[in-house]
């Protein structure tokens, strides 16, 4: 049993999830009794749905019970602007892929992805009947481009496996008992009584809620302070917000913060970018976020960005096609001829001359050349005031936790089949 134990503890370093076994009966419920061996996930999201279908798959006697406190795979539902963004499809190298993960990417070289990387969850998908594609940046998402395919998809199985999810319920306390199992306080929110429910594994699977770490802690496990990761940031500019829904596919940030005086790269970053009514999100701010996290949070989320809206130009270029602009359209209103090599949109144009205090009906003869020169250091170094994170108040991921790696799809099946792998070798020694 301790042999096993330990095994189980370094599985869960790899795979960020609190899980554990034994190997007798248990009771489902106060009301309900079976000889089956039981596995209780906490939390529905992608990690503990997946892990869930695997642990049944491997140990099909296993009896498997999701506790979701809210609506399973909510997150997935909205993730990549309701799309859901799969995976990573561009990343083939388990060793360079591992690298790009800000946290935790030391356990990810190691075997963690070798088990089940993201080419094996796209197969997987793919053999349950989900069509994926690959966009440009390496982002995968179903060809639907609806977050319902994989949501259907992840709760057909759920189905066919015959994994029982029991949701507005919450597992407020943990112990082990003298007999080795799991002693879980589940309380129903329509009830003011809790139940108790003994399992002879678990598996935490609740991402970025404290709850998931009150649990770790009651089993001995330490936690490191989490801290929001992957959020928009706020901007205090009341003209930016005019600009709400305007997106660019390419722009290059930089952040820079007070507390942080060494040159980190990763706090540059390149992408899409998408202009909200509280300030800049998209792909770029969230993978910026997730790098400068732990920065961000002792800066009190307050720093300067610098954004080159044009990053594939040259300033020396961009400032020469605003010239030949200017001997081109001499005669036309400035706001009414951008330069189409810069692919900004004519709302933006409008933000651009406002700031730099211009007039969009003058003519292009009449602009001086100090002024193209200012609107060029405009678009290729433009600084933004980040006074805060976005407003929402449950991030996608947080830093911190349990000491381990973050990723759903890997760690829910390294978990739920080495789970399912322990419970069908502890059936097959009872025969």
């Amino acid at each position: 049993m301790m042999r096993q134990w330990q095994v189980l503890q370094a599985c869960f370093r790899l795979c960020n999830m609190l899980w554990a076994r034994r190997c007798t009966t248990l009771a489902i419920s106060p009301a309900t009794k079976s000889k089956e061996e039981l596995l209780v996930v906490v939390g529905g999201g992608a990690a503990g749905v997946y892990g869930a279908i695997h642990a049944k798959t491997v140990a099909p006697h296993l009896s498997v019970v999701v506790i979701e406190k809210g609506k399973p795979l909510s997150k997935v539902k909205v993730s990549g602007g309701g799309r859901c963004n799969v995976t990573n499809g561009h990343c083939v190298d388990n060793m360079i892929l591992a690298e790009n993960y800000p946290r935790g990417h030391k356990e990810l070289r190691g075997s963690f992805f070798n088990t089940h990387g993201p080419v094996d969850t796209m197969s997987w998908f793919v053999s349950q009947g989900v069509e994926l594609k690959v966009e440009d940046d390496g982002r995968v998402f179903p060809v639907s481009n609806s977050s319902s395919s994989i949501i259907d998809c992840l709760m057909s199985e759920v189905k066919e496996r015959g994994v029982s999810v029991q949701t507005r319920k919450t597992v407020t306390a943990v112990s082990i008992l003298s007999s080795g199992k799991f002693l879980l306080e589940v309380q129903q929110h329509t009830s003011v009584h809790a139940e108790h429910v003994e399992a002879d594994y678990l598996l935490i699977a609740s991402g970025s809620s404290r709850q998931g770490y009150t649990l770790a802690s009651q089993l001995g496990h330490s936690v490191v302070d989490p801290v929001p990761s992957l959020f928009t940031f706020k901007i205090e500019d009341l003209r930016l917000r005019e600009l709400s829904g305007v997106t660019f596919p390419k722009v290059k940030v930089r952040l820079k913060l007070d507390s942080v005086q060494r040159n980190i790269p990763q706090l540059t970053q390149v992408g899409p970018m998408l202009v909200t009514h509280w300030g800049l999100s998209g792909p770029v701010v969230l993978r910026l976020s997730a790098w400068g996290a732990r920065f961000l949070f002792s800066s009190g989320y307050k720093g300067k960005l610098f954004v080159d809206f044009i990053p594939d130009l040259h300033v020396e270029s961009l400032k020469s096609v605003l010239s030949h602009h200017k001997l081109q359209y001499a005669k036309q209103k400035v706001l009414n001829s951008c330069p189409p090599e810069f692919g900004i949109t004519k709302r933006f144009w409008s933000y651009v001359l406002e700031r730099q205090g211009l007039s969009g009906d003058i003519l292009w003869a009449s602009i001086s050349n100090s002024s193209l020169m200012s609107i060029g250091s405009l678009l290729k170094d433009c600084v933004f005031e980040v006074t805060g994170k976005g407003q929402f108040k449950d991030e996608f991921v947080t830093a911190g936790g349990v000491p381990l790696s973050e990723n759903a799809w890997s760690g829910g099946f390294i978990a739920g089949t080495t789970i399912g792998g322990l419970a069908l070798g502890s059936y097959l020694g009872s025969k």
